[in-house]
């Protein structure tokens, strides 16, 4: 069942929205080389409880962090570790707060120092994607609108969208209903209607969409291990057409 919200429930997403926008701003600076992803999970989550929010991530399923942090060929949900980042890796950094009840997620995908142009393609494409699958995010439209031109658009860079993992309904819960694929066919799944609050999150492969599950029990990475990279907004849909709870604007120079 698809939970519409209201405009004081969009409100009050929008503020947690903010915050988080802010958090992961400051988690993006302390990525460097020699840092461990463990650190990173250590901000994140004091930043949280300084600013009154809940980590949504944190016990959710047994996940043991407040965030997710992804490594070259490995696409979401990698679990922080004494692993150090080094110079020329690419980093997905995925976080999520409770905020008044209500949650809200966001990801993006940074570089570690210097990386070559092709990667820093990918990380563009990535973005551009999300940015893509806004322009049929419209009432009446429907979930395969948004499917199909996310995969045509990254398909004609050269890479490939990965299929087995999607975005989804966010609101009382963190994955509430519909799934969001970024492929598919157009004029199919449910039609976007005004009330609808919902996580885009493209996840762009340099090689094949195919993927296998890590080690560590929670993470999904690319089965041919080639580079991933994976950005994330909350959107809600009103009468005035979409609107984005979580900006990119304390996490501005990506790339």
């Amino acid at each position: 069942m698809i939970f519409l919200k209201n405009s004081e429930e969009i409100k009050v997403m929008a503020q947690g929205g903010q915050i988080l926008s802010q958090i992961l701003g400051e988690v993006r600076k302390e990525v460097r080389d020699g840092v461990a992803t463990k650190y990173l999970n250590e901000v994140a989550e004091n930043l949280i409880l300084k600013y009154g929010g809940e980590p949504s991530f944190k016990g959710y399923g047994g996940y043991p962090a407040a965030l997710c942090v992804s490594i070259n060929e490995e696409i979401v949900h990698g679990v922080p570790s004494e692993r150090k980042l080094k110079e020329g890796d690419i980093v997905s950094l995925d976080i999520g707060i409770k905020h008044k009840g209500y949650h809200t997620d966001m990801a993006i995908t940074v570089p570690v120092g210097k990386i070559p142009p092709e990667v820093e393609m990918l990380l563009r494409v990535t973005r551009e994607t999300l940015r893509v699958e806004l322009s049929e995010v419209k009432i009446g439209n429907t979930l395969g609108d948004v499917g199909n031109i996310a995969q045509k658009y990254v398909e004609k860079q050269g890479f490939s969208v990965i299929r087995d993992l999607c975005g989804h309904g966010i609101g009382k819960e963190l994955h509430e209903d519909p799934q969001i694929l970024n492929y598919g066919d157009r004029h199919t799944g449910p039609k976007f209607r005004e009330g609808m609050v919902f996580c885009l999150e493209p996840m762009v492969s340099m090689g094949d969409y195919r993927i296998k599950k890590m080690r560590d029990g929670f993470g999904y990475a690319t089965k041919d291990d080639s580079l991933s990279a994976h950005f994330e907004q909350t959107i809600a849909l009103t009468h005035q057409g979409w609107l984005i709870l979580t900006p990119f604007d304390a996490c501005d120079k990506i790339i």
